[in-house]
Parts: C-alpha cells; sequence; structure tokens
C-alpha cells in the first residue's frame, strides 16, 4: 500500500505542467526604434522657426520700426524741443530703444525737465511725458533772471521775470555760513521758505532777502518786513506769522525767527 502511494505520488510530480504555464501568453514585441528622437527633432525644429520668427519680426522686420514720437506735458518748453533732446533712434526697430537712457539724456539736455517718462507705443512710436519745473522764485544776475523751482535748483535764465513770482536777494558773501552751507544750500532754504510761506502772503511777498543761513527776511510789496530767520521750523513760523498778522494787521515789522516768542515793531 505505501509503494502504491509513493508511485501515484511521483506520477504526479513528472505528469504534464501546470495549467498556469500553459496559459501563460508570450512577450510582446520590443517597440520600433527611431521614433522618440524624429519627434524630439521636429519639435526642436519647430521651436527654432518660431524662435526665428520672432526675432525676425522684432528686429529685422518693417513693421515694428520706430517711426514717430509724441510728447506732451509741455509748458514753457515745445514738443519739438523736447523731441530733439530726446534724440530717438528713429528708423530702428522699437524694441532697441533704451527708454532709460533716452529719459537720462533728456533730462541732462533739459534742465527745465523735473522728471520725463518714455514709453514704446506699439508698432511704430515712443511716448515722451515730461513735467516742466516751475519756479518759486527768481534772481536777478546780469539784467537776466534765473528761475529756482521748490527744491532750490537753478534750472533756467529767463530775459523776463514770471509774474506773481518773489525775487530771490542772495547776498551772504560776509557770512562764515557761506563757507559751511554753501549758495546752493541756501538756495535749497529759500525754496523751503517760499513753499512756507502763509498763502495770504505769497500775494504780497515782492523779495525773500537772505544774508545768511539764518538771517532771512522776506519783504513785502506794501512796505511790511517778516524777519524769518533761518529755514528750521518753517511751519511753525507760519502758523505764527498768520496769528500775529491778525492780531496785528498795522505792524510794519514781524519777527517769527523764533515761533514760540514772536514780536512785531511799528503798529
Amino acid at each position: 500500500m505505501a509503494g502504491a502511494r509513493t508511485a501515484q505520488g511521483g506520477e504526479g510530480r513528472t505528469g504534464a505542467p501546470a495549467p498556469q504555464d500553459a496559459e501563460r501568453s508570450p512577450a510582446p514585441p520590443p517597440p520600433p526604434r527611431g521614433l522618440p528622437g524624429l519627434r524630439f527633432w521636429l519639435v526642436a525644429g519647430g521651436l527654432v522657426v518660431l524662435l526665428g520668427g520672432a526675432l525676425y519680426l522684432l528686429y529685422g522686420s518693417p513693421w515694428l520700426k520706430l517711426t514717430r514720437v509724441s510728447v506732451t506735458g509741455t509748458e514753457m518748453l515745445t514738443p519739438r524741443e523736447v523731441e530733439r533732446a530726446v534724440a530717438a533712434p528713429v528708423g530702428s526697430p522699437l524694441v532697441s530703444a533704451d527708454t532709460d537712457a533716452l529719459a537720462a539724456r533728456t533730462r541732462a539736455r533739459l534742465p527745465r525737465v523735473e522728471s520725463v517718462e518714455i514709453t514704446r507705443s506699439w508698432p511704430h512710436g515712443l511716448r515722451v511725458s515730461v513735467t516742466e519745473r516751475k519756479p518759486v522764485l527768481v534772481r536777478e544776475k546780469g539784467g537776466k533772471f534765473d528761475e529756482v523751482d521748490a527744491h532750490g535748483v537753478l534750472f533756467a535764465t529767463v530775459g523776463t521775470p514770471p509774474r506773481g513770482i518773489p525775487r530771490l536777494d542772495l547776498d551772504a558773501s560776509g557770512a562764515p555760513s557761506l563757507h559751511r552751507f554753501g549758495t546752493a544750500r541756501l538756495l535749497r532754504e529759500a525754496a523751503t521758505i517760499a513753499a512756507r510761506v502763509p498763502s495770504p502772503v505769497v500775494k504780497n511777498l515782492r523779495t525773500i532777502r537772505i544774508r545768511s543761513y539764518d538771517d532771512v527776511a522776506l519783504l513785502l510789496r506794501d512796505g511790511r518786513t517778516v524777519a524769518w530767520g533761518s529755514g528750521e521750523k518753517s511751519a511753525a513760523k507760519a502758523r505764527t506769522l498768520t496769528a500775529l498778522m491778525k492780531a496785528e494787521p498795522k505792524a510794519e515789522y514781524y519777527d517769527v525767527s523764533v515761533p514760540v516768542a514772536p514780536s512785531v515793531r511799528g503798529s
């Protein structure tokens, strides 16, 4: 009995293959070679063509050339003066125009220009927007008049002073502060004070007189004088002067150089 079981068991081990071995499918054939490389070169070639076309459109074609310059914001200057100062490369590709360099050139050539913004106006133009300096003081020199803006910048010389602009009488040659601060600093002080003078006084302001950094006076058209001192605490001095003029309208001399301790004379 034991021998029969062993024989039967041996037949089980050496018989036909297992069903899963008989049903296993053959391996798929390998994919054809060469197609991925061809696809890569087709895509790369298309990108090169697109890039070349874009570069030609921007730099080589006549459709995007700079042909005109438009100017806005001028008051004393003319658009033609600004256009000449910009000196835009008309006829060159619009994309190659260096707008920052053109703006810097314009400011350097036209001191009257306080700021300038230059932008491209596709497909053929540049748009130039300028802001001109405005005088707050004029300084007579040699029969002509130098215009000074709100930052103390002396930016233009004219033959006739603009109406309503106060004169600047700056003579600090004997003052020690001239060596310490220089004329440019005194110009800035004068411009700062001119901007702080109360509106009712501005209409009557004839001259700002400077003899040193801390010796500034306002000379009014009606003959009255205001001792201002330095440009420090100008806002407080303006408020004090407004109150003094209301309290002492007939005074001939107002001293607000120390705004917490003002004084008047001639009332």
